[in-house]
């Protein structure tokens, strides 16, 4: 029987990818597509904008996808369907967390400095830069 060591591992440095066969592993954290097949659990130290791409919006076609915030404040922003209709708003405070449905175009904006986890799989992930910036 092969074992996993038993080690910590620094989350604010790497991701933890969980395989559909059960296996988790310790790997670089992937911010766009990625075709490993594995879902990523992330945790993030942020203290300004440019931290969470709030420039972009961003979209995951295969999967949903747990934002989470430990500390800190952040904004998420869903992009409305239409051009005339308003952005859909959800904000987390420390110990809160939403999912993000498949398919969904979203963003942060940070209240304060955070820590925040985010779980979901990479594969088909989109970023888009933002036109409507004020």
């Amino acid at each position: 029987m092969t074992t996993t060591p038993l080690s910590p591992i620094d989350l604010f440095a790497s991701a933890l990818h969980i395989h559909p066969d059960g296996n988790v592993r310790a790997a670089e954290r992937q911010m766009t597509s990625s075709d490993s097949g594995a879902w990523q659990l992330a945790t993030f130290h942020v203290e300004t904008g440019a931290d969470v791409h709030a420039d972009h919006w961003e979209m995951h076609p295969q999967a949903e996808e747990a934002v989470c915030c430990l500390t800190g404040g952040v904004r998420l922003y869903f992009r409305p369907d239409t051009p005339d209709d308003a952005e859909d708003m959800v904000q987390l405070q420390p110990g809160s967390a939403v999912i993000v449905p498949r398919g969904r175009w979203h963003r942060l904006e940070l209240d304060a400095p955070s820590d925040l986890m985010s779980i979901t799989l990479r594969h088909g992930t989109r970023l888009e830069e933002r036109t409507d910036t004020r």
